[in-house]
């Protein structure tokens, strides 16, 4: 399950995964986010698909995402081709 922002991680805490091959629960390219112990599943058009995470760490995630949609785009059709990702930042 690589990490598709060390930003996040380092500045606020947040663990933000992208997983391969992973269109069988979700069905549409999203991004996994992890914080203190909660996991908020996002699309790319920034709607929480599924969990919860804290308000202040929510909004980090959604500003993330809508500031990299080609990139995560890009990392997407890598990741359900069963490629290697690296992460954005």
């Amino acid at each position: 399950m690589p990490q598709i922002s060390n930003f996040l991680r380092t500045a606020f805490g947040i663990m933000l995964y992208m997983y391969g091959l992973d269109t069988k629960q979700h069905h549409l390219p999203h991004v996994h986010a992890r914080y203190a112990g909660e996991e908020g599943v996002y699309d790319l058009a920034v709607n929480l698909i599924d969990g919860w995470l804290p308000h202040k760490q929510h909004k980090r995630v959604v500003q993330w995402i809508e500031d990299n949609p080609e990139a995560l785009a890009d990392r997407w059709t890598h990741a359900v081709n069963g490629n290697l990702i690296a992460p954005i930042d």
